[in-house]
């Protein structure tokens, strides 16, 4: 089993624009329980479908694994929870870590999210001067509960 150890902020700014690769990314859920996650995503060329347990503090059980496309993409759209979470990733390596900004389209559009993983939950980092609030442990970021509640019908947005 993997351990995923992650945290997320929102940017403070536009900074992180035009930094990292950008890779667009489809995904849906089989399973959205807060106590566990099936999810099916196709990223760029590659597809995989990730199992993930309830979070604790940052931290949380992982298991991914490849699939091929095709599969992947009828499984998107015959069997996942609706609507689908679409976004662009760019990976932004900084301070010796990989930032990942998660920009939402679709029903989620205007969003803008970035998470960083690490080793341990107490781990030390260095901030981008763009990255702004904390909210890693605000449930409504997480990508399973966008299905639910997503961005566009959200009164308090960020």
């Amino acid at each position: 089993m993997g351990i995923e150890i992650e945290r997320k902020f929102l940017p403070a700014d536009d900074g992180w624009r035009g930094l990292g690769q950008p890779t667009l990314m489809r995904q849906g859920y089989l399973c959205s329980d807060p106590e566990r996650t099936v999810r099916v995503r196709i990223e760029g060329e590659r597809a995989v479908i990730t199992i993930k347990s309830k979070v604790t503090g940052a931290s949380r059980g992982e298991w991914e694994y490849d699939i091929p496309v095709p599969d992947a993409a009828e499984l998107l759209e015959r069997l996942c929870e609706q609507p689908l979470v679409e976004k662009t990733r760019h990976r932004i390596d900084y301070g010796g870590h990989v930032w990942e900004v998660d920009e939402f389209a679709g029903e989620n559009a205007g969003l803008v999210v970035a998470e960083i993983e690490l080793g341990f939950e107490d781990e030390a980092f260095d901030k981008p001067d763009w990255i702004g609030r904390e909210v890693t442990g605000d449930k409504r970021y997480y990508n399973s509960s966008l299905i639910r509640s997503p961005y566009s019908q959200w009164k308090d947005k960020a």
